[in-house]
């Protein structure tokens, strides 16, 4: 190359039997450079802990724009929960749940549970979104939604003294009820159904191993739960005992009661309490009330549902106060 034969690498070279080569213009030399110091494990993209902090930064980011509610069933922290599956959110749609947004995946197969959901969810003004199906599949932990998920914000439980004092208020004598070691949210639910429609005032549930007014709990009641309020005590041995020192008599539920249903005198200010059909009612709980009722039965059951035996108790409390 005229003027310029002097660079190395710039004229063709005698190489191999198939012709000549040219130089490699330097790359040769500028691979063997360092590449600096080796980055921490975090910054390198294929190793555990870099996913470890990208999973983190993912849950981080739903937790706070709302996206992270917690699929229907799962104990934790109270935050949006999310019911998935045709049935249940049509269900839950039909119930009158205070649900804020309704997921259908794109490509979703239309029946008539869809459509309905989408004319509830409209009608209601609740959010309709269409997101991908690899959405939902995040959004929930056996991906078993059926291309639709409805997210249910957390219930705003009543103070337990907010109860009491706006049960005194009523024309008809106070009547609550108080559950004990009930796990199940469908008890939960069935009992807030049972006391709205025998005329109670409430219910009241521990903050600490107790079911919690979940949207199955919602399904439940038959939108029950949207009427009456539902209070959470810290305490619910502390609670009967304030309620006690207040003018209300506190009665225990339980298959071996001292005091028959047929002798129980329901017309003045009173707490229901009632225990899980496997424990019953918890001992520091029993100590409080002024008294533990047991339901006649003529057949060789030995016990009712929880559920069913506090509708039966609270049928014969509004009998007597409407004799």
């Amino acid at each position: 190359m005229a003027g310029n034969s002097q660079r190395r690498g710039a004229i063709r070279k005698g190489g191999s039997k198939k012709g000549q080569v040219v130089g490699s213009g330097g790359q040769r030399r500028r691979g063997l450079e360092g590449r600096g110091p080796t980055p921490p494990a975090e910054a390198r993209t294929k190793h555990p802990a870099a996913r470890k902090a990208a999973a983190k930064a993912r849950a981080a980011q739903k937790s706070s724009t709302g996206r992270g509610a917690r699929p229907a069933g799962r104990h934790g922290d109270d935050g949006p929960e999310l019911v998935l599956g045709r049935n249940p959110v049509v269900e839950c749609l039909r119930a009158g749940v205070p649900a804020t947004a309704l997921y259908v995946a794109v490509g979703t197969e239309n029946d008539e549970r869809l459509t309905e959901s989408v004319r509830i969810a409209a009608d209601t003004g609740i959010s309709i979104l269409e997101v991908p199906r690899t959405d939902l599949d995040r959004m929930s932990s056996n991906g078993l939604h059926q291309g639709m998920a409805l997210q249910v914000p957390p219930y705003r439980y009543a103070h337990p003294d907010d109860l009491l004092s706006r049960a005194q208020q009523s024309v008809e004598p106070a009547l609550l009820v108080a559950l004990d070691n009930i796990s199940d949210p469908r008890n939960l639910g069935a009992v807030v159904r049972s006391v709205a429609a025998f005329g109670g005032h409430g219910v009241v549930i521990p903050q600490r191993r107790s079911a919690s007014v979940t949207a199955v709990a919602w399904r439940t009641s038959a939108g029950a739960a949207a009427r009456l309020p539902v209070a959470r005590a810290t305490n619910l041995t502390r609670t009967l005992k304030d309620w006690a020192a207040k003018g209300v008599q506190i009665v225990g539920l339980d298959a071996g009661g001292d005091t028959s249903l047929d002798d129980f005198d329901a017309t003045g200010p009173t707490v229901i309490v009632v225990g899980s059909e496997g424990k019953g009612l918890s001992r520091l709980v029993r100590e409080n009330c002024d008294a533990i009722l047991s339901i006649p039965m003529a057949g060789p059951v030995e016990s009712l549902n929880a559920s069913v035996a506090a509708g039966v108790v609270l049928a014969e409390t509004a009998r007597q106060r409407r004799a």
